[in-house]
């Protein structure tokens, strides 16, 4: 089970995903402590391991950087569920290992605080608090293999393996 932490707002960058003045580093631990600070200087002290980030349209535009996912997997965040993603930015979550949900009117159908379980081969939203399924659209098959696999480096190296 995880909470819910819902941004109602379009265009969530990058920068306020992981703020630039801490792109020293690529450890996603350290990264993690800066998650979404710029947005949210709470985030990181009240989220657990598995909660949610809810959005609108666009999450990750701007800055075209691997660190903004790294960050959330760094801070344990299980799954960003928005309306729609920036182009790179959803490819580098699918590359690095994460799971991007783009569902539309996500900041609608799932309200802040909401405990939600996803069943993410299923493709279902399951919101306890609301005591409604929602349906998600899931990943194709070749990138829930990148995911499962760690990331697509990972991926590359357990597929040349066989």
């Amino acid at each position: 089970m995880a909470i819910a932490h819902v941004y109602k707002r379009d265009h969530v960058n990058t920068d306020e995903i992981i703020p630039a003045r801490y792109l020293n580093t690529d450890d996603a631990k350290e990264l993690a402590k800066h998650c979404m600070e710029d947005l949210d200087t709470q985030f990181v002290k009240k989220s657990k391991p598995g909660d949610c980030i809810v959005a609108g349209d666009d999450f990750g535009c701007g800055s075209s950087r691997e660190h903004a996912v790294w960050s959330l997997q760094g801070a344990k965040v299980g799954a960003v569920i928005a309306q729609s993603f920036a182009r790179i930015f959803y490819r580098n979550c699918i590359n690095c290992g994460f799971y991007p949900i783009e569902l539309p009117d996500a900041v609608t159908l799932i309200a802040d605080g909401d405990q939600i379980d996803i069943d993410y081969a299923a493709g279902t939203i399951n919101n306890r608090t609301q005591n409604k399924t929602i349906r998600f659209k899931p990943l194709p098959d070749f990138a829930l293999a990148i995911v499962r696999d760690g990331g697509l480096l990972e991926h590359i190296q357990k597929t040349a393996a066989h």
